[in-house]
């Protein structure tokens, strides 16, 4: 059952407990990005000259997806980076198209949520968000599934250096709205946001250029951040926090 999300934050995201997630690869002829390729390589080219180091590798976006029994399978094409970009800065224009991808919520034991604040050499610079990035086909296996918990497993890994804990239940909440299907996992870890945070800081000051600017602690709805976090963020801290 979707739950739509009460109070200001993110309105028109709703919430969908999960047990199960899974994706596949499909073929899928996507006539936005054909009839718009002008404009998305323009975009690209404005998006390079404001971050030169973006790469135009593939990408995976939706072009459907099934509930039932609290499972979830979404159906997965394959685009060039560009062209998700393009799609996300338009306003996801395609209603049949939607940028889809797991994430793990870190918990802390006393009650809060860690999340990242995204390096000035990424594209969505100084936004709040949880570890994640785009399924690729490095998530694909050999029998055309697309692994979303390893994908956000690895995520978490990368740029925060934490490993999921030994047992963590695998339970999943579907925040979905503003063209996005976000697979979140919220993950307790036995110790307090300011030992995770350390950790994660410490991570960072290891990489010679760390995805994230900087941890950040969320406690409270007054945390929310309007400005910097994108919709599903929101939702799902309203979903958390009493109002």
């Amino acid at each position: 059952m979707s739950i739509e999300i009460a109070g200001d934050a993110a309105p028109g995201f709703s919430l969908t407990p999960l047990e199960r997630i899974s994706a596949r690869r499909v073929e899928h002829d996507w006539a936005w990005a054909r009839d718009n390729a002008e404009a998305i390589d323009r975009n690209w080219e404005r998006r390079l000259a404001e971050t030169p180091g973006l790469f135009d590798g593939p990408v995976y976006l939706a072009s459907g997806c099934t509930l039932a029994d609290g499972a979830c399978e979404a159906s997965l094409f394959e685009v060039r980076y560009s062209r998700f970009l393009a799609f996300r800065d338009a306003g996801v224009p395609d209603a049949l198209v939607a940028n889809a991808f797991a994430a793990v919520v870190p918990h802390s034991r006393d009650g809060a949520v860690l999340l990242g604040v995204m390096g000035a050499q990424t594209a969505n610079a100084g936004q709040i968000y949880f570890p994640c990035g785009t399924p690729d086909p490095g998530d694909l296996r050999d029998d055309g599934t697309v692994d979303l918990a390893g994908s956000a497993a690895r995520e978490l890994l990368e740029e925060t250096g934490l490993t999921l804990p030994e047992g963590a239940e695998e339970e999943w909440v579907l925040l979905r709205g503003d063209g996005q299907l976000a697979f979140l996992r919220p993950v307790r870890f036995d110790c307090s946001a300011e030992t995770l945070k350390a950790r994660i800081e410490s991570h960072r000051g290891h990489e010679d250029e760390p995805e994230l600017a900087h941890s950040i602690i969320a406690r409270s709805r007054s945390d929310i951040d309007a400005a910097r976090m994108p919709g599903f963020v929101q939702a799902y801290l309203a979903s958390v926090f009493p109002a």
